[in-house]
């Protein structure tokens, strides 16, 4: 199959086409990741994803959207596993959450369907307006009487009967506006000033976040900019030098504020105070145990009658485990795993530099916040407030993440094959 080496990011220039601009026209310089001749704006796609280019042409990814679909489905179902109880207690009804559930997946499969049909190949400045709104979302949930706080965190925005998480749609915001930067120019990961826009955007966003406070989102939004900056082509050893002082940091946010420390410390020895900092811990583990090879079966967890808290959101996995074992867990993650897969396939497949970036930041930020989310729950890290992305409770996740598979599923459309 012939390789497409040189695409302008808003108009594919067929390789036979002989439209080529004399030499004296074009800006000449060398792709940062493939070493080979690319004009601004260049298509050429990084060699990293090379091995995934393989397939027929076709209609787009149907297996990738069916599987984000699947996703999603059993998310509906084990929500309502997790917190029939929980709904019953609190709000008289034991299908409060999953009707919620169910509404945010109608509207998320509405989302990636329309939003698959938006070829947003040429529009690489929509991360500008992207990412002013995503700040002052943010920056409204400090406002009294918007922004809405739970359990001394102030993450959310009340907009009459519908709430909001900011930080949700700050993650897209931010690999829109990263994607359409870099590929502009893609000689500007190589360079600081180049890097300088994306940088400043990633740290404004993460403050506002860090400031409701919200450790886990920023640390997904620390990932989210080092995994940009290298799927842009960003050198190994410059993008070490910025992870270091990243770690240097890490003590001092932990130490910024009491509660970090002492979930830190929970986390090393959750027994040292099992009816405090370390109860969440030691519940999920319970409900890892019980569940054994093949779990104690679906409806049937012991954990979620109030033992463990946020059962139906931040902590699912750990139902989950209870009720399908560790068999079901890998099946979950199995598929979860396929989709990501498939997406960075997609990738690999796109048509111009600002699709791949696109689509390769969405599939990061999604595989990322789902391995840190089992992290978690297992305690090998310590305890963070992150929904399981297309399973946990929480519309704004849900349909903002199937919104941002949309984009995926669009740019497999548009690339011509299946």
């Amino acid at each position: 199959m012939p390789s497409a080496a040189l695409r302008s990011a808003g108009n594919a220039l067929p390789p036979s086409s002989g439209s080529i601009p004399p030499k004296a026209t074009r800006k000449r310089e060398l792709h940062p990741m493939t070493g080979r001749l690319a004009e601004r704006g260049s298509a050429v796609r990084p060699r990293r994803l090379d091995a995934l280019r393989v397939g027929e042409a076709g209609k787009g990814d149907l297996l990738f959207a069916g599987g984000v679909a699947a996703i999603a489905a059993l998310g509906v179902l084990f929500v309502y596993s997790a917190s029939c109880y929980t709904a019953e207690l609190q709000y008289g009804d034991e299908f409060y959450f999953l009707k919620k559930q169910l509404l945010g997946f109608v509207l998320g499969l509405a989302a990636l369907v329309l939003i698959s049909r938006i070829d947003l190949s040429r529009r690489t400045k929509l991360g500008v307006p992207a990412l002013i709104a995503a700040l002052v979302l943010l920056a409204a949930v400090f406002i009294p009487g918007l922004g809405k706080t739970s359990y001394g965190a102030t993450r959310w925005l009340g907009l009459g009967p519908v709430t909001i998480q900011p930080s949700e749609l700050a993650k897209f915001s931010f690999v829109l506006f990263a994607a359409g930067h870099f590929a502009r120019d893609p000689a500007r990961p190589r360079t600081f000033p180049g890097i300088l826009p994306v940088l400043g955007a990633g740290v404004s966003l993460s403050v506002l976040i860090l400031l409701e406070p919200n450790l886990s989102v920023t640390m997904v939004m620390g990932a989210l900019m080092l995994g940009m900056l290298f799927l842009a082509g960003m050198p190994l050893k410059r993008l070490a030098l910025l992870v270091l002082p990243v770690l240097a940091a890490l003590p001092l946010l932990i130490l910024a504020e009491p509660y970090r420390l002492r979930r830190l410390t929970a986390f090393l020895d959750p027994w040292s105070s099992p009816q405090d900092e370390g109860y969440q811990l030691i519940q999920s583990l319970y409900a890892l145990a019980n569940g054994n090879l093949f779990g104690v079966g679906l409806f049937r967890s012991r954990q979620k009658y109030r033992f463990l808290p946020f059962a139906e959101s931040d902590f699912i996995l750990s139902v989950i485990a209870e009720e399908t074992g560790f068999f079901g867990v890998v099946c979950l993650f199995a598929l979860i795993g396929f989709v990501v897969w498939r997406g960075f396939r997609i990738a690999a497949r796109a048509r111009t530099f600002y699709e791949y970036l696109l689509v390769s930041g969405i599939v990061f930020a999604f595989a990322v916040q789902a391995a840190l989310n089992a992290l978690v729950v297992s305690g090998c890290v310590p305890p963070t407030g992150l929904p399981l992305p297309l399973v946990s409770a929480g519309n704004t996740s849900l349909i903002v993440t199937m919104a941002g598979m949309g984009v995926v599923f669009g740019v497999s459309r548009r690339s011509g094959r299946a």
